[in-house]
């Protein structure tokens, strides 16, 4: 078999060449396999080869799936942004990847003819959402009255009309505005001419967003939302494709074998949530470091899913002689 500066290909899938690698500086042993101690995740990056974690819960758009129905929200949104439809939701459950798709349509959209604000904690006042979206905007916020900050809006608005720009505000966990600062957001989108809606408002939320918005009380907002779209959590045969693209940007060459047993064990505990699939492969990972192999078996996804879950276990480092079958 020919051999690489990494060694033989049987080698580099049980983490040889890292391993010595790691020896000759002194990174590797005892301590530093164990998971626990500061420093083990950078050196868990080193084994396997990644130039950064690949599976992080931060919503970074560079990382995001492109699943079907993720380039199908996606272009929901932009249609209902070019179009000036005024009202658009995106709904999904917890972790589906809607804060991610909200940052991936930012840096979609051309900053020169579109201008946004991006508003993630909704938890304000009505007067308070108007003056932090006017902040956003990069315009003044220091009228006194909710007139006043209109009056700097509408203004704005017409300013960006007359050049053909469009004004775009995104509110995420939509979920949390209540009644009354729902009502507020719809007057916003009284601002328009005879033919143009001038604000563009994207609500994006969790399943709850949509109980709201079938409240008969703000039946009017409801029927102002021209594009809804609902995004699902990943189905059981784009989880491995999930796993294997962020791998890929993380830029290891040659990521570990995840097998068909621990994909099946991390589709059931993540039921195709990309945020749950996250924290299970970061923790299968870590354990798969700790035991010193590439090769992801059922048994260390479901350690790491039942670690993940709160079960009490014996030490990692005290079953470092056993082998895998005995967990």
């Amino acid at each position: 078999m020919p051999r690489t500066r990494s060694g033989t290909q049987a080698e580099r899938r049980k983490g040889v060449g890292q391993k010595q690698r790691l020896q000759q500086k002194g990174g590797f042993g005892i301590a530093s396999r164990n998971p626990f101690t500061p420093g083990a995740s950078a050196v868990y990056q080193e084994f396997f080869g990644f130039k950064e974690k690949p599976f992080n819960v931060t919503p970074d758009p560079r990382f995001i799936y492109f699943s079907d129905q993720h380039i199908e929200a996606l272009n929901h949104v932009l249609y209902g942004i070019r179009e000036r439809k005024g009202f658009i939701a995106i709904i999904g459950e917890v972790g589906a990847g809607k804060t991610t798709l909200c940052r991936t349509l930012l840096s979609r959209l051309d900053n020169q003819t579109t201008k946004t604000a991006y508003i993630f904690n909704p938890d304000l006042s009505g007067q308070q959402l108007i003056r932090t979206i006017l902040e956003d905007l990069g315009l003044d916020a220091t009228g006194r009255t909710k007139k006043d900050l209109l009056d700097t809006l509408n203004a704005f608005l017409m300013e960006q009309l007359a050049q053909n720009h469009n004004v775009v505000v995104i509110i995420d966990e939509a979920q949390g505005l209540g009644k009354r600062e729902l009502e507020e957001v719809r007057l916003l989108s009284n601002l328009e001419t005879e033919t143009d809606k001038l604000l563009q408002i994207v609500l994006v939320g969790q399943p709850e967003l949509a109980a709201i918005l079938d409240d008969p009380e703000i039946r009017q907002l409801k029927q102002r939302i021209a594009v809804r779209y609902h995004l699902d959590p990943l189905h059981k045969s784009e989880v491995r494709k999930y796993i294997d693209h962020r791998m890929s940007v993380a830029g290891c060459m040659e990521p570990p074998h995840f097998t068909e047993g621990a994909l099946e064990v991390i589709s059931k505990f993540s039921k195709g949530v990309p945020r749950m699939i996250n924290l299970a492969c970061d923790r299968t990972l870590l354990n798969a470091f700790v035991w010193e192999t590439r090769e992801i078996s059922e048994a260390i996804a479901q350690r790491a899913v039942d670690e993940i879950e709160g079960k009490k276990f014996p030490s990692l480092l005290g079953m470092e002689k056993l082998t895998l079958e005995h967990y």
